[in-house]
């Protein structure tokens, strides 16, 4: 789900929660479960008391700030009892002065804690975060003495990189916290690379085919990676593992048809160079071809991002280390 689609109202799911937009008729419930000393000690932004008509104000602002796409503040909920029950939020906030980074927050009424429901929200949102929004890195913060949201943090995936104090409103002043960061790289999701073919040292090597799409108007075709797979956020040239027995041009006509709906012969792919890049759990060999006739129209059937880029702005687009050399020799070529 892109950030227009967040905009528009749709929830984020996990396997017990639904991380949706707060509504007026939430506050009630919040203002219950932030007014509580062990939840608001905790939250740098959070007065204690918490007033009551502070809820509505709040809410009201959440949703102005998702329509204008600079933060996304979200409540925590799940069935109880065959009814929706609000357990905390999970927010997300763009830097302005540094767009290509996000502040990730949360918090769980005390009731619910210890049911791991902090990482399985925080964990949701980041993975949608770094992979539909125009971000590279994600960072966090935690009260020295908070081990319990540290640890959250670090399950999924973010890591400590240094100390720093922040103002908390409950506590009346500056206090010392952790810091945290993350990169596509730190929240990614297990690699499905083979491995039964793995020599006894050192890494798998995995094969896939790639293809610059060249339309009419000399621009390439990039996709986005979606969320769910690693790097997702990214964006590559069209493509995908090459499956045993396969040549690389079967495996692209079969992606081709599957991710695009376009129809490509053999004979219209032209080798053109490859990559070689080695990540951490395999070693990626990556010929990328060059394809300029094909039946069809180009559609999203995977629902993945689409854009035909000019040469001499792919440098623009954020991609997978593998792919960046290829970039250069690309627009060097076209």
């Amino acid at each position: 789900m892109s950030g227009e689609q967040m905009r528009s109202g749709l929830a984020l799911e996990t396997e017990r929660l639904t991380l949706r937009p707060l509504q007026a008729d939430d506050a009630a419930d919040l203002h219950r479960l932030v007014n509580d000393w062990e939840v608001a000690k905790t939250l740098a932004r959070v007065p204690f008391p918490y007033p009551r008509d502070l809820a509505d104000e709040w809410i009201a602002s959440t949703r102005a700030q998702i329509a204008a796409g600079t933060a996304w503040h979200l409540a925590v909920t799940r069935q109880e009892d065959g009814a929706e029950a609000l357990l905390g939020c999970v927010g997300l906030t763009l830097d302005p002065k540094n767009p290509s980074e996000a502040e990730l927050g949360y918090w769980i009424g005390r009731r619910h804690w210890g049911q791991g429901l902090g990482p399985e929200a925080a964990g949701r949102l980041a993975h949608w975060a770094l992979a539909n929004l125009d971000i590279d890195r994600l960072v966090a913060s935690a009260l020295v003495d908070n081990e319990r949201s540290a640890a959250v943090l670090r399950r999924i995936g973010f890591k400590e990189r240094g100390a720093g104090s922040q103002e908390f409103i409950s506590r009346g002043g500056f206090m010392p916290v952790r810091l945290f960061s993350a990169t596509r790289m730190d929240i990614a999701v297990e690699t499905t690379a083979p491995v039964e073919a793995a020599p006894t040292s050192g890494k798998p090597t995995l094969l896939v085919a790639a293809v610059a799409l060249i339309d009419s108007e000399g621009r390439v075709l990039l996709a986005r990676r979606p969320e769910g797979k690693p790097l997702a956020g990214l964006w590559e040239f069209p493509g995908g593992k090459v499956a045993p027995g396969e040549t690389p041009e079967e495996a692209l006509i079969r992606e081709l048809r599957e991710e695009l709906g376009i129809d490509v012969s053999a004979a219209c792919l032209g080798p053109f160079t490859f990559a070689s890049h080695t990540y951490e759990k395999f070693h990626l060999l990556m010929p990328l071809y060059l394809c300029r006739r094909w039946q069809g129209q180009v559609i999203a059937m995977e629902g993945q991002a689409l854009a035909w880029v000019r040469p001499a702005r792919l440098g623009d687009y954020a991609m997978p280390p593998a792919d960046i050399p290829l970039v250069a020799m690309l627009r060097d070529f076209l």
